[in-house]
């Protein structure tokens, strides 16, 4: 053995002892909800996520996602970020089905991507004198998510020594450089610096305060004169935080939604392990100026993937619009928010952008992702990014569908939390730590009927939330076929009481469609019906998707409407409105947005926005 491999050796003992010694660390600020133990999805989202599982998850080649870290011989591109996507999707979906096929391929995943990590600790693609450089510690911190992820599910001490080993290597590197984070890469150091969420992660593995310290300082850093002030600017509007760039994809674009969003999910890993209330604050007031100026009618948004004030604007031909990449790092990001709060509105948020926009992303048999969805024309594919067979938005899709099984019916300090509705069984543990089964039996979203039912091996006095969507104008709640009073329209009930095995509970929630109004002049139209936005499709009944037509609706803006047989397999919802065009009454079907357009075979045009003829008697007065 020479010299060079002796000291390798010696480094790797080292470290690894270390960590056989260390203990996880314990959060300063601990979840409210934590993940069912086990879920099995029926359904519409059944199908989906066994779909993505087989014909995306499963169907990766992931040899050719660690191809390049064996090369080390690039100085822009972004293929380093593609094995972490996948992995850590691949880990959702193992943690929904551990089927011993999976754990095979996640195994030798692992194994193929440790088998490039260099001596002194770096697993990368980049060429030695362009560290640091463009994408490169924004593909590190794939590596380090993925290998966590792994690690999470498997204990294997070897996956967490290469993220000690390949953290070590970035701190020293910067260190060596006199580089300060902030300033490396694109996007004014928020590509780079979203490496945040695994040092924390790291952190908590470990108890080894030097990745605390890192992560403290690039917090700090976000606050200098020539950071983000991702912390300091929170309650500025996320599209005015910086002067728009000349170089649109370059450093000075303060702007790029899904890389923000990727620096807050770490702040937020930071928060639970600090408790310091300003991390936490500058999440929510961030989060919630994205709701509020950018989030469109199907739960995602972004311009060119930047953000631009866009809500208001959405029933314009935006360009690139509403990257996958953003629809799913906006889920993610509302799932870490709603596990530490519990709060439904980060579910209500959850519900709209996972039925509509992620979904519409994704083909009909779950193997592709569409990289931008706009609101009307045709859905655009993505490019194959850096020569990987895939792009960014491909990788991404799968980490955001994962993310519902275990999040929709979680365990909280005093029982359960029903976030989501889908027909399915799902298992968890109770204050007194005996096994509950709740069963959903439902069609939901196609209609506002659920039952769940609670299997117990004995009685146990805990409570029961459920979540009333805020658009549910009228909800009804009955238990053992008595009905409960109090049912409140925005956020949970909470049902206490001396639980029974086979105890029945059935929910009602108001599926009427409804009309949205954007704008004044011009003015547009929208049809909800529950978490449902319904749109055009050149597929189905009705005039040119291009026509001025008006919805006859009552007085409340409700909409009657039929329920249509579907006669084409890739069209989840249909549903018959009756509408004016000029002075014709017709019957037109709308189907849900996220089959609109959506086909394997041509690329059908769809519109969810309606143009109406303008009023000229408000501008003759």
């Amino acid at each position: 053995m020479n010299q060079k491999n002796l000291l390798v050796l010696l480094i790797s003992f080292i470290l690894l002892s270390s960590i056989i010694g260390q203990t996880k660390v314990n959060p300063v600020i601990a979840d409210k909800l934590q993940a069912s133990q086990f879920a099995k999805m029926n359904g519409y989202v059944g199908e989906k996520l066994d779909l993505s599982y087989t014909n995306r998850i499963l169907a990766q080649d992931f040899e050719r996602l660690v191809a390049p870290f064996r090369n080390r011989t690039e100085t822009k591109c972004w293929q380093s970020e593609f094995w972490g996507k996948w992995f850590t999707s691949a880990v959702l979906a193992y943690k929904y089905r551990p089927e011993p096929q999976l754990k095979l391929v996640l195994d030798k995943a692992v194994a193929g991507l440790l088998s490039t990590q260099t001596p002194d600790g770096y697993i990368g693609n980049y060429a030695d004198k362009n560290h640091l450089e463009e994408w490169d510690i924004w593909g590190r911190k794939y590596c380090m998510l993925g290998l966590l992820a792994y690690y999470d599910i498997s204990n294997d001490k070897k996956s967490l020594l290469a993220v000690r080993k390949l953290a070590d290597h970035l701190i020293k590197e910067l260190a060596d450089k006199n580089a300060l984070i902030v300033r490396q890469g694109n996007h004014r150091g928020m590509a780079a610096t979203s490496v945040l969420e695994p040092i924390c992660l790291l952190y908590a593995n470990t108890g080894d305060k030097r990745y605390l310290d890192f992560a403290q300082e690039i917090a700090r850093q976000w606050e200098t004169p020539i950071g983000t002030q991702l912390i300091s600017k929170a309650k500025i509007d996320v599209s005015r935080r910086f002067p728009l760039p000349e170089n649109w994809w370059g450093y000075d674009q303060g702007q790029k939604a899904y890389e923000m969003m990727s620096c807050y999910e770490g702040l937020l890993e930071l928060y639970r392990l600090t408790g310091k209330a300003e991390y936490k604050e500058a999440v929510i007031n961030t989060w919630q100026n994205i709701l509020d100026t950018e989030i469109n009618i199907v739960g995602s948004g972004a311009s060119l993937e930047c953000w631009f004030g866009g809500k208001k604007l959405q029933a314009l031909p935006n360009k690139h619009y509403q990257e996958t990449c953003v629809t799913a790092t906006w889920i993610k990001l509302s799932q870490q928010l709603l596990r530490l709060t519990g709060e439904a509105k980060y579910a209500d948020a959850i519900e709209q952008t996972y039925y509509n926009a992620l979904l519409g992303a994704m083909s009909p048999d779950g193997s592709n992702w569409a990289k931008y969805t706009p609101l009307s024309g045709k859905r655009i594919a993505g490019e194959d990014q850096c020569e990987m067979g895939l792009n960014c938005c491909v990788a991404s899709g799968p980490r955001a569908l994962f993310t519902i099984p275990l999040t929709s019916v979680m365990t909280i300090k005093e029982g359960i939390q029903v976030n989501f509705f889908g027909d399915g069984i799902y298992s968890l543990q109770t204050p007194k730590k005996q096994k509950v089964e709740l069963v959903q039996e439902t069609d939901y979203p196609k209609s506002g009927r659920i039952r769940l039912k609670i299997k117990l091996q004995k009685p146990e006095n805990m409570s029961l939330s459920i979540r009333i969507p805020k658009w549910s104008s009228e909800s009804s709640v009955m238990i053992n076929g008595d009905t409960l009073k109090g049912v409140v329209q925005d956020g949970y009930i909470s049902i206490k009481r001396n639980w029974k095995v086979e105890d029945l509970i059935d929910i009602n929630l108001d599926m009427q469609a409804r009309i949205v109004h954007l704008g004044d002049f011009p003015e547009y139209l929208a049809i909800v019906k529950g978490p449902i936005v319904l749109s055009r499709d050149s597929r189905l009944l009705g005039p040119d998707i291009e026509e001025i037509i008006k919805p006859i609706a009552d007085k409340d803006s409700f909409l009657k409407y039929e329920p249509v047989q579907q006669k084409n397999p890739e069209v989840w919802m249909e549903f018959k409105f009756s509408f004016v065009s000029e002075s014709i009454k017709e019957d037109i079907i709308f189907c849900d947005y996220s089959s609109a357009g959506n086909s394997k075979n041509g690329n059908p045009q769809y519109k969810v926005w309606l143009p109406q003829y303008y009023d000229m008697k408000k501008w003759l007065k």
